[in-house]
């Protein structure tokens, strides 16, 4: 089952008819879907897409058929867990995601490394980092964008407690915002936070 925004809301992230996956392969099937300002979730099981979509979302994965109308203020989408990777600092990847976005929060992006503690991290290249501290980098760039959408992608997985309650305490905080839409994609969706809409692909697609 999945829910829309209310139809009177105006969406910032909008698909119609959108198919796609990896190695064109249609993981992702004809979903029309509206996202608007506010916190939303995609959930579903193992296999049923939801990286794929995330990936269509920001135009990193190109669509098979459908198209996704874009927002203006743009769409942050992070992978760091290829091999590529691996040589790049913390501090050079923050660094080229800050030339990307101009509503980029350095003074955010400051207190987000401390309160994850990623500071003693920053100068270190990602093969050297766990796979939490690796997550970190990508989830303290989301938060710190100031694109109208941020795409996260299980970001809970392999951090500790703290750095889970911090993220949820922002993404609650974040929620409130008339003007942004945070779409995160995990296996169920949270009872702990105020959600906007919630998209079950495997009821879905």
């Amino acid at each position: 089952m999945s829910s829309s925004p209310t139809p009177s809301a105006p969406f910032l992230l909008q698909t119609h008819a959108l198919s796609g996956g990896p190695a064109d392969h249609a993981v992702i099937q004809r979903l029309s879907f509206t996202w608007s300002a506010g916190l939303h979730w995609v959930c579903g099981d193992e296999g049923c897409g939801k990286t794929s979509l995330l990936r269509l979302l920001s135009g990193d994965l190109q669509a098979l058929g459908g198209n996704v109308h874009m927002p203006p203020g743009g769409v942050f989408w992070a992978d760091l867990k290829g091999p590529e990777h691996d040589q790049t600092t913390v501090q050079a990847c923050w660094e080229q995601w800050r030339t990307r976005y101009p509503q980029w929060n350095s003074a955010l992006l400051q207190e987000l490394s401390e309160a994850l503690d990623m500071e003693r991290h920053r100068n270190k290249p990602l093969y050297m980092l766990s796979t939490g501290s690796r997550r970190k980098v990508m989830l303290i760039a989301g938060l710190a964008s100031g694109a109208t959408v941020t795409l996260l992608d299980q970001p809970f997985v392999s951090l500790d407690q703290h750095s889970v309650k911090t993220i949820k305490a922002f993404l609650r905080e974040a929620a409130e915002a008339p003007d942004r839409a945070w779409i995160v994609a995990d296996y169920e969706a949270p009872d702990d936070l105020p959600l906007t809409s919630v998209l079950n692909l495997s009821a879905a697609t």
